[in-house]
């Protein structure tokens, strides 16, 4: 009896360690861009002239035109920047990216509005996706798994485009 315990201990722990967490590591070409497409619903990272890869998105649920102030649920445009790691989000995981930035504000301003903020790169979470095929408030999501590989090889300092 004891021996088949410790067989069945052994297997238990051989599935529990194949099952890898949330966290990856990455060991190949430095992202040194982000390109977002917004109309194509298409993000690439990459090196240098190089994509390493391609992924499909959902954006605002709002998402034709340039986020200008907070609530309109639309996804900014323009030149930003990663800077922060969520790995407690409630999105799986999260790339914060620099949105405002002082163009950003003083557009907001002109419209008596704020310009909002928390815009990120996120998965979907099971429960806290939304509906149809743009569903957040404003933010780039892709599936979790793909937020896995994406937060594994890409650091704080990328610069992100995102273009109509």
């Amino acid at each position: 009896m004891t021996f088949l315990r410790a067989i069945l201990l052994l297997a238990t722990l051989a599935v529990v360690s194949s099952c890898g967490g949330k966290f990856r590591t990455y060991n190949g070409p430095a992202v040194t861009a982000i390109v977002v497409h917004k109309a194509d619903r298409r993000m690439y990272l990459l090196h240098d002239s190089e994509v390493l890869k391609a992924y499909d998105i959902a954006l605002g649920g709002n998402p034709v035109g340039d986020k200008q102030f907070e609530g309109d649920r639309k996804t900014p445009e323009g030149a930003y920047f990663i800077d922060r790691r969520n790995p407690k989000s409630s999105y799986h995981l999260s790339l914060g990216i620099s949105y405002p930035n002082d163009l950003d504000r003083a557009e907001a301003a002109a419209l008596g509005k704020k310009p909002g903020g928390d815009i990120f790169i996120h998965g979907r979470a099971g429960k806290n996706r939304g509906f149809g095929p743009d569903w957040t408030a404003g933010c780039i999501a892709v599936k979790d798994r793909e937020i896995e590989e994406i937060y594994a090889m890409v650091r704080v300092g990328t610069p992100i485009f995102i273009k109509p």
